[in-house]
């Protein structure tokens, strides 16, 4: 099973609450494990604009008021960048497939700051880590569903909206969810 470029959608019985009502955006899913970005949480309401200032940069643009996303447990000093702008290729991005691409280095921000940077875009601190075999476990104890990514569900739609946005995307009602697992 690979994941990559697919959401994970965590079940109302999720134990960790960090990822309770989580959206997570697969970037890579080998046998050596799985590393995502969750992009339904924020960080407080923190914005680019505290990111740039905390690096000294200048800004020009949209960009700054963008929100920053609580990526996951992992890394939460680094940044990453999930865009669509394949134009915008820095030093070691991750393509993925379906058009996504994800960039972590400092020339990124540099663009977002600048005004110059790809659109559509979002920017988290911190991502989520599995260990081989561990999120395949996960989703056979029901802690996980999964979809398929779209560009609007991933980028257009309110943070606040995502989980239900992506349940209804596999055609479930988010009402008739149980927090109880059970094998038929």
């Amino acid at each position: 099973m690979d994941l990559t470029g697919q959401l994970l959608i965590a079940m109302p019985g999720m134990d960790d609450p960090r990822f309770a009502r989580s959206v997570v955006f697969i970037c890579t899913h080998t046998d050596a494990g799985a590393m995502g970005l969750m992009i339904n949480k924020l960080v407080g309401d923190m914005t680019l604009r505290e990111v740039f200032e905390r690096m000294e940069m200048e800004t020009a643009g949209d960009s700054a008021i963008a929100p920053v996303f609580f990526g996951g447990p992992v890394g939460t000093e680094r940044g990453f960048v999930l865009h669509r702008d394949a134009n915008r290729l820095h030093s070691d991005p991750l393509v993925i497939p379906d058009g996504y691409v994800l960039t972590a280095t400092q020339d990124i921000l540099s663009d977002l700051a600048e005004g110059q940077g790809p659109a559509p875009f979002l920017f988290t601190l911190g991502y989520a880590g599995w260990s081989p075999g561990q999120l395949e476990n996960e989703i056979a104890h029901n802690g996980w569903l999964t979809a398929r990514a779209s560009p609007d569900l991933v980028f257009g739609t309110p943070h606040d909206d995502v989980w239900d946005a992506a349940l209804r995307s596999i055609g479930i009602d988010p009402m008739s969810l149980s927090g109880a697992a059970g094998r038929a």
